[in-house]
């Protein structure tokens, strides 16, 4: 989408891989983040490396009043997550590329949650993805702030016949351990359930899912069930919508979401062929734009902290076996 965006250089050390970038992609490389800088002039920078290297160059960045779109997590762990949050209360623009909020469905079932139709959510369980991935979506349905959990897991392995996975499709009958990690964050009047298999992401029989209960009613998966008055049951389908299907002429791409007779979400990008993950990432970038305009955030550092911060929390409990009690950390009390 050239009418969107403009991908000015890209920054690799190695340039045997710069070369290979510039051969497959026709983009600008640059060895350093200061020739970046001094010849690219971008808008912002968006920094996507290995986790533990992220932290110093966002450093560096900040240092030079460029504001930074972080991968997620911007930090492997606690001690990095307080090193930055430094940087931010110093006034570095730094957000972070959370994009499964912005994924159409996952928007979808949070602007239905939004509207009230559920009453007030009081637990949500999330498998369909892993980590702070999944711990943001469990606050967002549950409109969980930064309050305190508690904090308990186990992980458990099972043999599965192998899927795809990143290299592409299996080429033969392979069996493999399934490792899967099941968590509960206890809000004090709110539960959140994190259930995630190290092959969700690309397996063709595990699939992935969403349960959120309120006063009201409840959404579980593409289903809500939710009361018109005390004595009047309504269910509608949130019903995807796409062009290109069925001898439609209209191109390849994702129109919307319906809820009942309206438009519950509309993908912001039409006519391009995108898959659900590229146009929450479009999504991100799009906001990270408007963000430097306007201050509207994209998703606050802050936000994004407390997410690895509960996503650790899971790890240890799980490691551990004993129920782990978060603490507010410096981000608390921070309002965006």
């Amino acid at each position: 989408m050239p009418q969107c965006f403009s991908l000015v250089g890209v920054v690799l050390r190695e340039r045997g891989k710069a070369k290979a970038l510039e051969a497959a992609w026709a983009v600008s490389t640059f060895p350093d983040v200061d020739t970046l800088l001094r010849l690219a002039r971008p808008e912002f920078v968006v920094v996507a490396v290995a986790r533990p290297a992220a932290p110093p160059i966002i450093r560096e960045l900040a240092s030079r009043n460029m504001p930074v779109l972080a991968e997620t997590p911007p930090a492997p762990n606690l001690e990095g997550l307080l090193e930055l949050w430094q940087l931010v209360q110093a006034g570095a623009r730094i957000q972070v590329a959370e994009q499964y909020t912005f994924q159409p469905l996952h928007a979808a079932r949070l602007a239905a949650i939004r509207s009230g139709l559920l009453g007030e959510p009081s637990f949500a369980q999330v498998s369909c993805c892993h980590g702070y991935h999944g711990v943001s979506l469990i606050r967002r349905f549950l409109g969980i702030g930064t309050e305190n959990a508690t904090v308990t897991g186990r992980a458990f392995e099972a043999d599965l016949i192998a899927g795809p996975d990143r290299r592409g499709p299996p080429v033969s009958e392979r069996l493999v351990k399934s490792r899967q990690v099941i968590a509960q964050l206890d809000f004090a009047g709110k539960l959140g359930i994190y259930d995630f298999t190290s092959d969700q992401y690309f397996s063709w029989i595990r699939s992935l899912s969403v349960l959120v209960r309120g006063s009201r009613g409840e959404l579980r998966d593409q289903a809500v069930r939710a009361l018109k008055d005390f004595e009047t049951p309504v269910e509608m389908l949130l019903l995807r919508q796409d062009s290109g299907e069925n001898g439609n002429l209209e191109g390849l791409w994702h129109r919307g979401i319906l809820l009942g007779d309206h438009w519950i979400y509309r993908n912001p990008f039409p006519y391009a062929a995108l898959s659900d993950d590229e146009i929450a990432i479009a999504t991100v970038l799009r906001a990270m734009h408007a963000y430097l305009e306007t201050g509207a955030p994209v998703y606050d550092f802050a936000e994004a902290a407390q997410d690895h911060y509960l996503a650790l929390c899971i790890d240890q409990a799980v490691e551990t076996g004993a129920a782990v009690h978060t603490v507010a950390q410096p981000w608390a009390s921070y309002q965006s």
